[in-house]
């Protein structure tokens, strides 16, 4: 890990990232319609990359993965690209 990133005092602080694999458009009427099973269209393919923010910043780009051994199940991203955080989110 990086010097200027451990003497940071906020490099301990946990956050939130935000993992996201496309939007929705649907019109007003159809999604008051909404019901359990329904299905939502995206605007991407299911191998497509998902992207991660903080916030409203891109940080990262991936594609999803699921775990195995004894996280077997779990969902999780392999990092593709990263975007040059050493500014500061």
């Amino acid at each position: 890990m990086d010097d200027a990133a451990d003497s940071n005092p906020f490099s301990q602080v946990p956050i939130e990232i935000t993992i996201s694999v496309g939007k929705a458009r649907p019109q007003v009427r159809d999604l008051l319609k909404l019901q359990r099973d329904a299905v939502l269209p995206l605007d991407r393919r299911v191998d497509d990359p998902v992207e991660l923010y903080v916030g409203d910043r891109l940080i990262a780009r991936g594609e999803l993965q699921e775990l195995d051994g004894d996280q077997a199940g779990q969902l999780a991203v392999r990092l593709t690209e990263v975007a040059n955080l050493r500014g500061g989110l």
